[in-house]
């Protein structure tokens, strides 16, 4: 049985793989902005960078739908934009800095594996 670190890993993984084939050209730049985005969360919060992802469109969006599905993996929350941002709206406090935690965790991973398969 695989510990979470080790989930955590595994899904990173999968994500930096398939934006690759996805974002051929600008794979550089996802890169660039998943070292960008924990602290991106810890000044604006979730929800506003998940709106700015969503709204940038692109290999933005192909960042915040892996991070929706994570959490949709780890959470349950919804992997669909507007119900995911509906549920965070409805959600107790607790459980949303729970799932912020959560992100924050996975995206460690991401950023450590995605700049490790550029080359």
């Amino acid at each position: 049985m695989a510990t979470l670190e080790q989930e955590r890993a595994q899904f990173a993984w999968e994500c930096a793989q398939e934006s690759i084939g996805a974002h051929n050209g600008d794979y550089g730049d996802y890169v660039n902005d998943t070292k960008g985005l924990p602290a991106l969360i810890m000044n604006s919060g979730l929800m506003q960078v998940m709106a700015f992802l969503h709204e940038k469109g692109g290999r933005h969006e192909t960042l915040g739908k892996h991070l929706r599905d994570w959490l949709h993996e780890r959470y349950q929350t919804p992997a669909d934009f507007n119900e995911f941002m509906e549920e965070l709206l409805a959600m107790e406090p607790r459980r949303f800095q729970d799932i912020t935690a959560e992100a924050l965790a996975w995206l460690k991973w991401l950023r450590q594996i995605a700049p490790a398969l550029q080359n």
